[in-house]
């Protein structure tokens, strides 16, 4: 479900990786910019000429992703460069799943006429489109301010849908990792280890961590209330038998929990203390362990294989290079 939002070095491709704290998994860092590309185009190879694009789009069956930037731009232009457009997962969809192309709006010629065409505005803040390159319609909302690589992936997500894809399930976890809201919420249980793994594959969750509070083996989860409400949540957890306790962090959370386990609905006092070393156990003693991953892929990955499912429907085919191989 989507939510509300419906190193490029020469040409070699790579994902930038720094440890994460506890060195499993590495995070996903931003890739680094295209040589001699404007820093408003980020790290995505975009093309310049609309019509060769629109072309390719057609003969691949892909949709065109169009950036429609202020190049050179303002502030709002190059954060968009720098902050969005080097998602290494937006990088890669935009340059696999879809025909990038750039139109600039402050120049005359083809980018004008382009801009014309499309009833676009000149000297304006980023615009993203996804179109149909045989209709010219759009496939998705068009996406302008913003500023966070999930509205991107979300339109992403919607074109290829839209235009009779399955999109990849890895796409479809950036859009929804930025909900408007999130909240947290911390159980207590026989062994963190499972009970993350479990909390870990609910629909909703962003993220968890395995530690103590009160003395007790817990999990902290983060998640968005919109597509799990915390009653739903509890519920769940209690079912899975990873709920000896839960400690909650606001009022409206308390009546709740209160509610449904009445004497073990707890508020908490402070954050838990997090055990680096037995978050994602089963992440973290697996071939996976090596592949730059966001938190909430590492979550997911996490959950599948205490599951023996295979994880690789979370990560895309460039993760999954850095995948170590035995």
């Amino acid at each position: 479900m989507i939510a509300q939002m419906l190193a490029v070095i020469g040409s070699t491709v790579i994902f930038a990786a720094a440890p994460a704290s506890g060195g499993v998994p590495p995070a996903l860092e931003p890739l680094p910019m295209v040589p001699g590309q404007p820093v408003e185009l980020g790290a995505v190879r975009w093309g310049r000429d609309f019509e060769e694009a629109a072309r390719r789009a057609t003969e691949s069956r892909r949709p065109l992703l169009v950036l429609f930037d202020e190049v050179p731009g303002c502030h709002n232009c190059t954060s968009f460069g720098e902050n969005v457009l080097t998602n290494a997962l937006v990088v890669e969809a935009a340059e696999t799943l879809f025909v990038p192309v750039a139109v600039y709006n402050n120049k005359g010629g083809e980018d004008a006429r382009v801009l014309k065409r499309f009833n676009e505005p000149a000297w304006n803040n980023p615009v993203v489109r996804v179109i149909d390159p045989r209709s010219e319609k759009d496939l998705a909302p068009r996406v302008s301010e913003t500023y966070a690589p999930a509205p991107v992936a979300a339109a992403m997500w919607a074109a290829l849908r839209a235009g009779g894809s399955e999109p990849p399930v890895w796409l479809g976890l950036l859009a929804d990792s930025a909900p408007e809201k999130t909240e947290t919420a911390t159980f207590a249980m026989f062994c963190f280890w499972e009970g993350e793994a479990k909390l870990g594959s609910l629909d909703g969750v962003l993220s968890t961590s395995a530690g103590f509070l009160d003395g007790r083996e817990c999990v902290t989860v983060e998640f968005d209330p919109e597509r799990l409400p915390f009653r739903t949540l509890v519920q769940r957890a209690r079912t899975l038998d990873c709920l000896h306790r839960v400690y909650t962090t606001t009022a409206e959370q308390q009546l709740t929990a209160s509610g449904l386990v009445g004497a073990d609905a707890r508020w908490a006092a402070g954050p838990a203390r997090v055990s680096e070393s037995d978050s994602k156990y089963r992440l973290r003693h697996s071939d996976y362990a090596t592949v730059p991953m966001t938190p909430t892929q590492a979550t997911r990955v996490n959950a599948a294989l205490a599951a023996g499912e295979n994880p690789d429907r979370f990560l895309s085919p460039r993760q999954l290079e850095k995948k170590r191989v035995r």
